[in-house]
């Protein structure tokens, strides 16, 4: 019988194609989504060598209209919404009245409407936190997850791979998450992917550069297929192919990029979860949860901190979320997410420790290995977005 505190697999729409194609399957953001496609080493050399293909369809969609959309989401989310300019986007967090983080939300501009990406795993929890509110402002929310899913390329030959498909110069979009910056925003544009397959002459598109090595595509939701057959062909004759979750978060590790909802959630504070000058305005005015924000800034620390880890050279087991990181025998923190990456050959992780653990140089036990506090990401690793 299933538990009731067990978490209901959400499935997605690509979900049935690709275990038809014999991916392993696993959970992930509490959705259907490959652990892998036979080999993960494999697949992570798509992303650092030429371009991999990833499935994004666990997201949440929501539109905010009205001409109040601006004012109010700019006072209940962390980043600045009111200077956001058209065709671009930023990474906010929603916080409760105590500076917990309830979402991260990646908010679009556009000419008419906000456009809101999250989680299908908090979706209904979402809606609810934003419409509580909605008083009195004219705007609109509206639920449109059913309506779009999202595909994306990642990897050096991204770039020539976007160009084949829709004519556009992807390198020549803006975007402030290239290597070495920290705020992950992106930019984006309307576009048309060719499908030489069908009757239809493309599928049209929301072209999102997440950075240049990184590509979005946000389609309508009974495009996904098609659209996944067309950049899946694409990746293969750029020497790449899909990647699962197995090789991704890896991949995100090495980038020292942190996941909603295992990395960060509910249990921290922006400046915990080490989110203070990416996800954070200081300079946009009130907003919920900000003066537990500047409260924190101003005392200048925090007890415990989000870290990464490297696990010592020969090392043969990945530990487990939750397992816990000790020194000199006594409880320091734990493990938040860990996995074994093939580029560079290492077992990373992230976690929690307390201040006086969290030195980079302080070696804890874990799982009977050792591991060395961190700065992630890994020299040479450009930011990706999640």
């Amino acid at each position: 019988m299933e538990n009731s505190g067990t978490p209901k697999l959400i499935e997605t729409p690509l979900a049935e194609l690709h275990r038809a194609a014999g991916a392993r399957m696993g959970m992930w953001f509490g959705a259907a989504q490959p652990d892998d496609f036979g080999d993960a080493r494999e697949e992570q050399r798509f992303a650092n060598e030429s371009v991999a293909l990833i499935d994004k369809t666990h997201r949440a969609y929501l539109t905010l209209t009205g001409p109040d959309r601006v004012r109010y989401l700019n006072a209940i989310l962390t980043n600045d919404i009111k200077n956001l300019a058209v065709g671009h986007s930023t990474m906010s967090l929603l916080l409760n009245p105590q500076g917990r983080i309830l979402a991260e939300i990646d908010t679009h501009a556009l000419p008419d409407r906000l456009f809101c990406i999250s989680y299908a795993m908090i979706r209904e929890k979402l809606v609810g936190w934003l419409d509580k509110y909605i008083i009195m402002d004219d705007v609109t929310l509206t639920d449109e997850t059913g309506k779009f899913g999202a595909l994306a390329l990642e990897g050096p030959k991204t770039a020539e791979a976007v160009r084949e498909l829709t004519a556009s110069d992807f390198t020549a979009m803006p975007s402030a998450s290239s290597p070495g910056a920290s705020s992950p925003s992106a930019s984006s544009l309307d576009a048309a992917i060719r499908n030489p397959e069908s009757g239809r002459s493309a599928i049209p598109c929301r072209l999102v550069c997440r950075s240049k090595t990184s590509a979005e595509f946000i389609v309508a939701r009974n495009d996904l297929p098609a659209l996944w057959k067309i950049l899946q062909d694409t990746a293969k004759r750029f020497g790449g192919g899909p990647m699962g979750y197995t090789a991704l978060s890896a991949q995100r590790l090495v980038q020292g990029v942190p996941w909603f909802g295992y990395d960060f959630g509910e249990k921290q504070i922006p400046h915990e979860a080490g989110l203070q000058n990416s996800h954070i305005s200081y300079t946009k005015g009130c907003y919920t949860g900000q003066e537990i924000v500047e409260r924190v800034r101003s005392r200048g620390q925090v007890n415990r901190q989000r870290i990464g880890l490297l696990f010592a050279s020969g090392t043969q087991s990945v530990p487990p979320a939750g397992a816990p990181l000790t020194l000199d025998g006594a409880e320091a923190g734990y493990v938040t997410r860990a996995a074994k990456s093939f580029y560079p050959p290492a077992i990373l992780a992230m976690g929690y420790a307390r201040r006086e653990s969290a030195g980079v140089g302080t070696v804890l036990d874990c799982s009977g290995g050792r591991a060395s506090v961190v700065n992630l990401p890994i020299t040479g690793q450009p930011h990706q977005p999640v």
